[in-house]
């Protein structure tokens, strides 16, 4: 059995009878988190699983620019956590047709209502950096989630993977290295050291 398949068949174990099961998949940018919820649910049940990316609710660089956060996009305190946090608690109440915003990166922006989780969706898995930051307000995700998987990867390996993301998105080397040293890595060390354990660790290339 691959690991893809046996780490499907252990969330399916755990959620037995349940009717929504909500899977956390946190870990640093560059770990693999999108990729990896995009392989279980090709795995699970094509049609009671659904991925939600954290990435729906960065704040627009407007708000950012406003605040003097654009610089440290991608940190916990440019997301709209409020939100995020209220739509997981819709989503575990099993509502109908729920819609959740999803980040286009080719635009960097936001873009509302761009998937619907329909109240048929058993498998629910949510995936973003800081699902299991022993920060207030992120602590307080805790409850909301009925299985947590953390990405564990090497740091070198995060720096290659993330130079790699910003020369695809056009950056420069040299940009590439800037940004990850001002901004990506900082949010790394943090994930890292600042977080609460997980139901499962999985390295995932």
């Amino acid at each position: 059995m691959s690991e893809i398949a046996s780490l499907a068949a252990t969330i399916f174990r755990r959620a037995g009878k349940s009717e929504r099961f909500i899977v956390a998949i946190a870990g640093p940018p560059g770990s693999g988190k999108s990729s990896l919820a995009e392989r279980l649910s090709e795995v699970l049940p094509a049609d009671r699983t659904a991925v939600m990316p954290m990435d729906g609710f960065h704040f627009d660089d407007i708000v950012l620019n406003q605040r003097g956060l654009r610089p440290r996009k991608g940190a916990p305190e440019t997301f709209d956590f409020a939100g995020f946090a209220a739509l997981l608690g819709r989503i575990r109440s099993g509502g109908p047709d729920i819609a959740i915003p999803v980040f286009d990166r080719s635009m960097e922006l936001s873009r509302a209502g761009a998937a619907i989780i329909g109240s048929d969706v058993k498998f629910v898995l949510v995936e973003g950096n800081y699902l299991l930051l022993d920060e207030q307000p992120w602590s307080a995700l805790g409850g909301l989630f009925d299985f947590s998987i953390f990405v564990d990867v090497p740091r070198a390996e995060l720096e290659r993977r993330l130079m790699d993301r910003w020369r695809g998105h056009g950056k420069s080397d040299d940009d590439a290295r800037a940004w990850i040293a001002s901004n990506d890595m900082p949010n790394i060390e943090r994930v890292l050291a600042r977080r609460r354990a997980a139901d499962l660790v999985v390295s995932f290339g």
